[in-house]
């Protein structure tokens, strides 16, 4: 499966890299390929070293303002010529996405999977990763919008939370 990842490119406290590396463990040892933004960078970085070192495929979709950081040890490397190209590339080349913790970017690409869910352009599984709660003001809005009549779809139906890296892998193998 390919599994589309929306991460941080920051170097991070460890309560955030160790659920990351074990996700990332996880998809190598299952087989899965990594669709990433293609960095060698802090929370990206980590996550690709972690698949590739477990056996599984690398697909990184990098920007040309960020070529000076591509990861050089990915299977396969696509450089777009703007941020809107390459998040369409990488969903595109999902079968699933997964978000872990992240800024803004990771804020943005995860907004624009769901719009677009929302209407049907996609129906790909999208699991958040809510490594201690990181996510949770993001959850409480998203129950708020469908709760208030924001939706025209379910929420359970457009995105699910996962407290660890095994429940999050679970989701998208069932």
């Amino acid at each position: 499966m390919n599994i589309t990842v929306f991460c941080s490119a920051y170097s991070l406290d460890e309560r955030y890299t160790a659920p990351a590396a074990e996700f990332a463990r996880l998809l190598g040892e299952h087989g899965h390929t990594l669709v990433w933004g293609g960095s060698h960078a802090g929370l990206m970085g980590l996550l690709a070293d972690g698949v590739k070192e477990a056996g599984g495929r690398l697909v990184g979709i990098s920007v040309q303002l960020l070529a000076h950081k591509t990861y050089e040890g990915a299977d396969e490397l696509v450089m777009t010529r703007d941020l809107a190209e390459r998040k369409a590339q990488l969903l595109e080349r999902a079968d699933a996405v997964v978000v872990l913790v992240g800024g803004l970017g990771t804020l943005d690409e995860v907004t624009e999977v769901l719009e677009l869910k929302k209407h049907a352009l996609h129906d790909k599984p999208v699991v958040v990763l809510d490594t201690e709660g990181f996510y949770q003001g993001l959850r409480t809005q998203l129950e708020r919008m469908d709760a208030e009549g924001f939706l025209p779809r379910p929420l359970a139906e457009l995105i699910t939370f996962a407290a660890d890296p095994a429940e999050a892998l679970a989701h998208l193998e069932a």
